[in-house]
């Protein structure tokens, strides 16, 4: 492909070399350029890539997107923001071919990846092919890509999208972060429907307050970006959203709502509720537990009947999702006590899968957790004091604790837990802490094993080490 036909799709402020040179690539990271690349340069927070011309121009390089001229033979488009062109090119290389597909995003603090696991089902049952992009990975037909970031960069994003568009995917639901809004990863797409399921404390380490975070999310629903917008009533951000957004639909169970739920029956097993979407109601069976779920499947559901997909094969699909790994995941039954495994790292997600567990506990409810590090330390105490008002006895452990000492999180979490007087332990080795949770449940209890969900490591030091709670919970139990 030619350099002309790749630029012409974005606002160049200079051109210092008009050779129409063949692109046969395009790069971000100096470590991987190919002969025929298209580099992008870019100044981050940490590095600039415009210090690494040098060896692009080794490499083979046949051009340079920057921000500034830079001392090189090879031609060199001058921009505003290299960042924020990434996306641009990535698309106009690969033909475009999100515009082959009907994508749906999924953005929130909690219940992205549940979300999109649902529409996958409902459009499975209506005969679609389906591909799905987020945190647990990129799945479509008999393909799967183990998960890197939750959204993904914007080239091999769109490197994805033209496989899909090969194998025949018809529908795309993927989870967008935050960070993806922010670092322009999904500019130039158009998503038919966008869902918004909350907005609550995380990510403050780089956001700085939850106001900076609440408008990052704005940016998903900005201008003509999704064709509909599907929105949480019962959010606080969601309420602005739908007074400021067009073609808004909203879902809730407090607040009034074009799609409401009534009737809510749970249990350990999954939840029951009758459905009330645009007026038709109709029995919803989930077998996944907890209220929350409860507003994953009305998000997905008033998607689905926006898209034209009839109630019957909504409800359907929504009872065919069996589980959603690492998800308030129902993983073992040990000594009549039940055992789950939950995603849930921060305070509104662990609070929200501790209240409904609390309701069905008939013993005593365990709450196994850590925190990340080198994250957000504000929310360490807060989690402490979510997990102690709602459990019985808590175990505080690692999570990925990076590079921060585990005892220092650890006793950052404790300040949240002391004022309630109720009884905890820390343990710092995360296997251990599990063994010696596992040991004390009996008849009746319940333990939340929480805040690494379905990861398959532990982050030490700079280094992934293989680890996942399920394998580990299994392996104690002897299953």
């Amino acid at each position: 492909m030619k350099l002309s036909e790749l630029t012409k799709y974005i606002k160049i402020k200079e051109q210092t070399v008009n050779a129409d040179a063949e692109i046969s690539g395009i790069c971000t990271d100096s470590r991987t350029v190919k002969k025929g690349d298209l580099f992008i340069c870019y100044a981050g927070a940490n590095f600039d890539s415009h210090s690494r011309i040098a060896e692009i121009e080794k490499s083979g390089a046949a051009a340079i997107v920057c921000e500034r001229k830079v001392e090189s033979a090879l031609p060199q488009i001058i921009v505003e923001n290299g960042r924020a062109q990434i996306a641009k090119l990535a698309a106009a290389f690969y033909g475009f071919p999100d515009k082959k597909l009907k994508l749906i995003a999924v953005t929130g603090t909690n219940g992205k990846t549940t979300t999109t696991y649902m529409l996958s089902e409902i459009f499975k049952a209506n005969g679609s092919k389906v591909g799905i992009i987020g945190t647990l990975g990129i799945s479509y037909g008999e393909k799967f890509i183990s998960p890197e970031l939750t959204t993904p960069d914007p080239i091999y994003m769109h490197s994805v999208f033209a496989d899909m568009v090969e194998n025949g995917v018809q529908y795309v639901f993927m989870e967008v972060s935050a960070h993806a809004l922010y670092y322009n990863k999904i500019d130039g797409l158009h998503f038919d429907v966008g869902i918004f399921t909350n907005c609550t404390q995380d990510h403050l380490d780089f956001f700085g307050s939850m106001k900076e975070y609440a408008d990052c999310k704005k940016l998903m629903f900005k201008e003509d970006r999704c064709g509909y917008a599907v929105i949480n009533s019962d959010d606080a951000l969601g309420i602005q959203l739908l007074k400021s957004t067009k073609n808004s639909i909203s879902y809730g169970i407090s607040n009034p709502a074009d799609v409401f739920a009534v009737d809510i029956t749970e249990s350990l097993h999954g939840t029951t509720y009758v459905l009330n979407l645009f007026d038709e109601l109709y029995e919803i069976k989930l077998l996944l537990p907890a209220i929350h779920n409860v507003y994953n499947s009305m998000a997905a559901a008033a998607c689905a009947k926006i898209l034209g997909v009839n109630t019957a094969t909504i409800a359907k699909g929504l009872k065919n999702l069996k589980k959603v790994t690492g998800r308030l995941e129902r993983i073992a039954n040990y000594n009549g006590a039940d055992i789950f495994v939950d995603f849930a790292h921060t305070p509104d997600g662990l609070e929200k899968s501790l209240q409904s567990l609390k309701k069905l506990c008939k013993g005593k409810l365990y709450c196994l957790f850590g925190c990340g590090g080198n994250r957000d330390r504000t929310k360490r105490p807060i989690m402490g004091s979510v997990a102690a008002k709602y459990a019985d006895f808590c175990i505080i452990t690692s999570d990925n604790p990076r590079f921060e000492e585990p005892f220092d999180i650890i006793s950052e979490i404790e300040e949240g837990v002391k004022p309630y007087g109720k009884k905890y332990v820390t343990v710092t080795e995360r296997e251990a802490a599990t063994e010696y949770a596992v040991r004390l449940l009996e008849k009746g209890d319940i333990l939340l094993v929480a805040g690494k969900g379905g990861e398959h490591y532990q982050e030490i030091m700079g280094i992934k080490h293989s680890y996942d709670d399920n394998t580990v919970i299994k392996k104690i139990i002897g299953d």
